[in-house]
């Protein structure tokens, strides 16, 4: 399965905002956040001066953040076998990725993270990864990087490009489908995954979760029309809503891939206007 099912390991200590090291940018109209005692992830993206906070911070699996798998290692995660799997938040047991460099200015985060095994803990020396975090207008745009060093060929692997948690409360996933005319004023896709994941095929290159009240977080991806998506419905704090862009990919000796995304909030139509903009500034590349 393409994703750390964190959402059910309610046995972890969470710790608050006020107790970790967070850096915020903040332009007037959106609020964006990393937390540095989770290797950089992006936890908070918020209009400004709001406390509706439209990502899920819950644990090291949660965030906006890069991971990538590889073949079986001999980990185990809580009982389970588990495989070579670096991330940049940290381990399920939450120790956290460590941070190597990190910069930030009025319109500008980035980082550099050495991840760690999500099953053992264990830093991972053979991978490095790159965030760079810019706010324009209501968007954010996001720039990751993976760097792989090691010498062993891993097996093809789908991988999150990256992987998206949100809040809870946004339990509508909106799309427009494959098949779809894109672009047009057409009646788009709303369903409400299940668990576990299911594929999702788009003719526009973006998705959105949104709440009752119609207000949500979408994520631009114009380097793939692939996803990977879930919810998990249990009624307490580990409830989660997750997508993944995706994409087929061998790590392999000298491997290195850099990608782009964006974050919009506000309705399905503030989002997918957002991104149209960007969709005609940025033809789509072949999906991986």
């Amino acid at each position: 399965m393409l994703r750390r099912i964190a959402a059910v390991i309610l046995s972890l200590a969470v710790v608050s905002h006020a107790q970790e090291h967070w850096i915020f940018l903040d332009n007037g109209k959106v609020r964006i956040g990393v937390n540095m005692d989770a290797g950089g992830s992006i936890g908070w993206f918020s209009r400004t001066q709001s406390g509706e906070n439209f990502l899920n911070s819950f644990d090291h699996g949660r965030y906006v953040q890069q991971s990538w798998y590889g073949d079986a290692d001999g980990s185990d995660w809580n009982g389970k076998p588990w495989r070579y799997n670096p991330v940049q938040g940290g381990s399920w047991k939450g120790v956290p990725a460590t941070v190597l460099k990190s910069s930030a200015t009025a319109t500008t985060i980035g980082v550099v993270t050495r991840p760690r095994q999500w099953a053992s803990g264990n830093e991972v020396p053979d991978m490095v990864f790159e965030e760079t975090i810019t706010l324009d207008g209501g968007l954010a745009r996001l720039k990751f990087r993976m760097k792989y060093s090691g010498v062993k060929s891993h097996e093809p692997r789908h991988q999150e490009l990256p992987a998206v948690f949100v809040s809870p409360r946004c339990d509508t996933l909106v799309f427009c489908e494959a098949g779809q005319p894109a672009w047009k004023n057409e009646p788009l896709t709303r369903k409400q995954p299940g668990f576990p994941n299911e594929s999702v095929k788009f003719s526009e290159r973006w998705a959105a979760w949104v709440d009752p009240a119609g207000q949500g977080i979408g994520i631009w991806f114009p380097h793939t029309d692939l996803a990977t998506t879930y919810r998990v419905r249990n009624g307490n704090a580990g409830d989660c809503s997750y997508i993944a862009p995706i994409g087929k990919f061998a790590l392999t000796p000298g491997f290195e891939f850099e990608y782009e995304a964006a974050l919009a909030i506000g309705t399905v139509e503030e989002i997918r206007a957002a991104f149209a903009v960007l969709a005609a500034e940025k033809p789509a590349p072949p999906s991986p």
